[in-house]
């Protein structure tokens, strides 16, 4: 794991609540596979856990590095073996 300083990080808490996921899915839609990226909330994200895990399967890591009652902190990783597993050819 490389230091957590290097890696980019939205602290959701400084951005208006309509234009959170989409920022995060924009940054997370640049990650490298390998990479990571590092978010700071008010509150469990456990939605945006859910529609990563929904909308994107086996892409993403999920990390939680600090678990509130005041702050949560969590970590996301791009898989390097992201993509569908089925046998449409695509790699989405």
């Amino acid at each position: 794991m490389s230091d957590l300083q290097e890696k980019p990080l939205i602290d959701v808490r400084t951005v208006p609540p309509r234009e959170r996921h989409p920022r995060i899915f924009g940054m997370l839609g640049a990650l490298l596979p390998g990479k990571s990226m590092l978010i700071t909330s008010d509150h469990d994200p456990r939605p945006l856990h859910y529609q990563l895990e929904t909308n994107f399967p086996g892409q993403f890591g999920w990390d939680y590095l600090e678990q509130g009652p005041e702050v949560w902190r969590v970590e996301i990783d791009r898989l390097e073996d992201g993509g569908c597993d089925c046998c449409c050819g695509s790699d989405h």
